[in-house]
């Protein structure tokens, strides 16, 4: 058994040689999620505002979602970052802009479950008709692996899955990893098995977030999740004080060393990620707590938070960009 994403957090920043977290500017972050919360610019009704998302009272909504969330990894290569795009989006949001060009049927698993490399293709194409979507056999592979899954144990609905997971978030993670391998995002550190689940988790909240925590998006134990770590996420982290890379990473970063999945290197980074917006989360709930803030505590969960960060890095990406990030060609983020 895998420890949870929040234990790994804990376990791999115990254990870690690479990075640095440091409690000062957890603090700041989490005053600065504070200040975004007071705003409203932080609420789930934000995913529906964009028009690439669809509304929760979509009929295929729920369909699309675990679809989208099935594909949503690596939109990079290790020549350029940005190539691949669809009407004139990139990285997640091309991908979401091509699933909406496509067909309805490619949100039914008995179609998706047998789609052929051609037509997938032609559903990826990009802007210029000659760049690939990265990883497109990975790509291929897990759409045949989770349709396949559905329609053997879940009527060929995904909807089934979140039903039987009974409001609870925990249950449906258990549920996504176990039912589909390719959400499986767990690796070995320091003598424990640790999890990280960046896809399994982002799909329960991209869920929570479409149907505003009501209906089939209402969780009892959201505060199981935690935020989903990636490669391009740490780079506020180190913005904001909270993460610190030692010397011989940054000298690895730097060189744009493509790492393997698993690496030490690549666990301590995402783990510590997870770490620290839990300690920032920790930290608001403290302050509701203790009656020095009042906010709606269920606004206060790592998936605001983490969309936060994403939000950021994108608005700031100049800003940031003198920041290295790592680098892994993987299905799981």
């Amino acid at each position: 058994m895998a420890l949870s994403p929040r234990e790994s957090g804990e376990h791999i920043v115990k254990n870690a040689k690479f990075v640095t977290v440091i409690p000062e500017g957890i603090e700041r972050l989490a005053n600065e999620v504070v200040s975004r919360l007071k705003s409203g610019e932080l609420d789930p009704k934000n995913f529906s505002q964009n028009d690439v998302h669809p509304k929760c009272d979509d009929a295929h909504a729920i369909e699309w979602i675990f679809v989208v969330d099935t594909l949503n990894f690596c939109f990079w290569t290790p020549n350029d970052y940005t190539k691949y795009k669809v009407d004139g989006y990139t990285g997640y949001f091309a991908l979401c802009a091509a699933i909406n060009r496509a067909m309805l049927d490619i949100t039914n698993a008995a179609y998706y479950s047998k789609i052929d490399a051609d037509t997938l293709r032609k559903v990826f194409r990009s802007d210029d008709g000659v760049t690939s979507v990265p990883l497109f056999e990975k790509r291929l592979s897990c759409f045949h692996e989770v349709g396949t899954r559905l329609l053997e144990n879940w009527q060929g609905k995904f909807e089934n899955v979140i039903r039987a997971a009974n409001n609870s978030a925990e249950r449906l993670l258990q549920l996504v990893v176990s039912e589909f391998p390719c959400f499986r995002d767990e690796a070995d550190f320091e003598g424990k098995r640790v999890s990280l689940y960046k896809r399994a988790q982002i799909l329960i909240g991209d869920i929570w977030s479409c149907f505003e925590g009501k209906g089939l998006g209402k969780f009892n134990n959201l505060e199981k999740i935690t935020m989903f770590a990636d490669y391009r996420v740490p780079q506020v982290l180190i913005h904001f004080g909270s993460l610190v890379y030692k010397p011989e990473l940054l000298e690895v970063l730097n060189k744009d060393t493509i790492l393997e999945n698993g690496d030490p290197r690549e666990v301590e980074i995402r783990g510590a990620s997870i770490y620290i917006v839990e300690q920032a989360k920790d930290i608001i709930l403290k302050k509701m707590a203790d009656k020095e803030l009042e906010l709606n505590k269920e606004h206060v969960n790592s998936i605001l938070i983490d969309h936060f960060l994403w939000d950021y890095r994108r608005k700031h990406a100049d800003e940031l960009e003198h920041i290295p990030f790592h680098k892994v060609l993987s299905v799981y983020y």
